[in-house]
């Protein structure tokens, strides 16, 4: 029987996360699930899907706000601020580092050639993920459908995905009442969930205090959450005035996070829009390589922002041309702080209101279809990530096939861990680099 967590224990493996994650949302989300419900037992299968079902609904970094609404069930709201903090900082520290290498010294080969083994590695872990994921949540054929539809929608008639998420809640809307045994949490039976044993926050363990729903509780912690970041940006404008670099990109990055949903690429295209056409802070092909940083690192995609603001920071010379990097590290923390920001309020506030429908069928059969439906999802975003890496410029790239499917069959067949599959692949890739050179 599982022990209660020590908070210390929690923070080090929240801190140990923000490390390893790399693969993306799906990856850091099958990390997760691999190590709190399958092997420490912190909790259930479905009590994990029903808190992924509600961060997939919403705006925002979805691995992060679960990483936040575990830790939350766990240790209170300061398990919950720790383990979100914990799991962007090395994300957040790496980037900026690679962002003043960057600008500093210029486009490194070594950098490129590692990239050609890189994302032929994401795309592996994509469909692992999209796969690991599958496997437990579509377990009948209504599910399934959903999943399917929702790969149509988004790959092939390019609908957004706010209205794919809507169609599939008012799918389980319905499902739930017509077929209320299929829209079951995870997509079947009670009794034909997977189990791994007791864990922590088992199925029946009853909701921590802290976790009920309460009108007041509600309230307040959405005010804290607007409170600070009103006053945040109050502040950048004191400082640097309301039309000033730094109060534009809170005012951005928080509009950005709000309308993030689908995970970073879906909100990519209004970064770029904002950030490149609109207010200069870097050119298209700086953000291309932006994106290729953000691959390359441990946490959530959409921690790109940092390294726009960091070059936004640097090439207006916030602080004045002898002091870029400093220009450069505020623009990279004030574009995190305000991204972020919505999703901790989301999942502090919102949290308790989501507790208080686990088990409901109202609640869980939409939440459940919205799951299937971001299976869909995942595999869209397999497919456009191998055209761009297996097939860019309309020409088939032999080597990044062929470190795809080694990639692929390494993850599934051997179960080979993300860390050490990503570390061969770089190789891989930085020895045919210069190979071929």
């Amino acid at each position: 029987m599982p022990t209660p967590i020590p908070f210390r224990t929690a923070l080090l493996y929240w801190l140990k996360l923000g490390f390893i994650s790399f693969g993306g949302p799906a990856g850091q989300i099958a990390l997760m699930h691999s190590e709190l419900v399958e092997r420490r037992r912190w909790i259930s299968e479905q009590r994990f899907l029903h808190a992924l079902n509600y961060c997939m609904l919403l705006p925002g970094p979805e691995a992060t706000q679960l990483a936040v609404y575990i830790g939350w069930l766990l240790h209170r709201a300061p398990g919950g601020i720790a383990a979100g903090l914990l799991f962007i900082l090395p994300s957040l520290a790496l980037l900026i580092a690679l962002s003043w290498i960057y600008l500093a010294f210029g486009h490194l080969p070594a950098i490129a050639g590692i990239m050609v083994g890189i994302k032929p590695a994401v795309v592996a872990i994509v469909i692992g993920a999209a796969w690991r994921i599958g496997s437990r949540t579509l377990r009948n054929w209504a599910l399934s459908a959903i999943a399917v539809a929702a790969f149509i929608a988004i790959a092939l008639l390019d609908l957004p995905f706010p209205l794919i998420v809507l169609g599939a809640a008012l799918l389980g809307l319905a499902g739930g009442r017509l077929w209320p045994h299929r829209f079951q949490p995870g997509g079947a039976h009670p009794g034909e969930s997977r189990h791994y044993g007791p864990a922590v926050l088992d199925d029946d363990t009853p909701t921590p205090e802290h976790a009920r729903f309460s009108l007041r509780r509600l309230a307040t912690s959405t005010a804290i959450g607007c409170l600070l970041a009103l006053a945040c940006w109050l502040l950048l404008a004191l400082l640097f005035g309301p039309q000033g670099t730094l109060a534009r990109m809170g005012w951005f990055f928080t509009k950005a996070a709000l309308m993030s949903f689908g995970g970073a690429y879906a909100v990519l295209p209004y970064v770029v829009q904002g950030a490149v056409d609109q207010y200069g802070w870097l050119s298209a092909h700086q953000m291309i390589d932006g994106l290729a940083l953000g691959e390359t690192t441990p946490g959530p995609l959409i921690m790109i922002v940092a390294f726009v603001g960091f070059v936004g920071g640097w090439t207006h010379a916030l602080f004045g041309p002898e002091a870029l990097t400093l220009g450069g590290i505020a623009g990279a923390l004030v574009a995190s702080l305000f991204t972020f920001l919505p999703s901790f309020v989301f999942i502090l506030a919102g949290g308790p209101l989501v507790e208080s429908g686990r088990g409901n069928l109202r609640w869980s059969a939409p939440l459940t279809a919205i799951s299937a439906a971001v299976v869909g999802v995942i595999a869209s975003l397999a497919v456009f990530f191998g055209q761009h890496v297996f097939f860019a410029g309309g020409t088939a790239q032999p080597a990044a096939i062929a470190i795809g499917a080694a990639a692929s069959v390494a993850l599934l067949r051997f179960k080979v861990g993300p860390i050490k599959l990503i570390a061969a692949c770089a190789l891989a890739g930085l020895v045919l680099s210069y190979w071929h050179g």
